[in-house]
């Protein structure tokens, strides 16, 4: 808040300001469509797969940012109509609180999508191994390595933030690990490309291989999702550290809260990008809606 009451007398930029009925709105549809999509994973025995359990892991992470929005929005409610102060020791440690559910959810966010994209390469190149290799049981072990590390992560970064030595392993973390992510991509798609030849006259491989291409495909997608989303925020908390008096700056942090808003929208197109393009779940999810009725 200091910076932004700072940034107005240093720049011409208008703080832009989003509705907290938006917020709301948005917080709670993403959170009422990923908590769909563990419902659907949970009921359908034949999505009991390692590549939905970790789709199931990328839903927590969005359900997270989605209640961290929530929070933080209901923190402003309570502090503009007296209950809560912003300097008071309870009010500073639920604010690290919220800031660490937030960190929590960016991480399980990027290493979800890591794992996604791994589970991917090796059904596409490794397919007759793939059981083998991606065990039911590995990937509980993965997500819970991934868990535990990204907790104890959010957990010393909320406690530690004011610290640059902090600040900068975890900004430079989100470019690494998407630029990982992308040249997993990349050397998946040049592969797939030099075996589409070789496989062309095999009709059974080529379908498989289209099916595996075609979730390579949609997860690719939620990767220009995710940091279309994402990566504006990241900008911000690097401009809100290292340079808040610059007018430039100043004037890009007065979209703070548009950039909020763009974290909860990730958290809504995510389950849609899963209800569209993949059979499994619109055929369960119709099915859990004829239920219903």
């Amino acid at each position: 808040e200091n910076i932004s009451d700072f940034s107005l007398n240093i720049t011409d930029c208008t703080q832009v300001v989003v509705p907290e009925e938006v917020f709301f709105t948005v917080a709670a549809a993403g959170i009422l469509e990923n908590l769909l999509i563990l419902i659907a994973v949970v009921r359908n025995k034949n999505l009991h797969l390692p590549m939905y359990f970790f789709i199931c892991s990328l839903a927590i992470s969005d359900m997270l940012g989605s209640l961290y929005k929530t929070l933080e929005n209901i923190f402003i409610i309570l502090c503009k109509m007296g209950y809560l102060t912003r300097q008071g020791d309870f009010e500073k440690k639920l604010d690290d609180a919220m800031d660490s559910m937030f960190i929590l959810s960016l991480l399980g966010s990027i290493f979800s999508l890591l794992a996604i994209a791994a589970d991917r390469y090796i059904t596409i190149f490794y397919a007759l191994r793939y059981h083998n290799i991606m065990t039911l049981r590995r990937a509980l072990v993965i997500l819970a390595i991934i868990w535990v590390f990204c907790a104890g992560s959010s957990v010393a970064i909320a406690l530690f933030s004011y610290e640059a030595a902090t600040v900068i392993p975890f900004t430079i973390l989100f470019p690494l690990m998407m630029f990982f992510i992308l040249c997993l991509y990349v050397h998946m798609f040049l592969l797939a490309r030099s075996h589409a030849k070789k496989i062309a006259s095999q009709p059974s491989t080529t379908v498989h291989h289209r099916t595996n291409m075609k979730g390579a495909i949609t997860l690719t997608i939620f990767l220009g999702v995710f940091l279309c989303c994402w990566a504006p925020f990241v900008l911000h908390i690097l401009l809100a550290r290292f340079c808040p008096h610059n007018p430039y700056c100043a004037c890009y942090m007065s979209i703070f809260h548009v950039n909020g808003t763009l974290i909860m929208c990730n958290a809504i197109i995510n389950p849609m990008i899963f209800a569209f393009r993949s059979p499994e779940l619109r055929s369960t999810f119709k099915k859990m809606f004829y239920c219903s009725r």
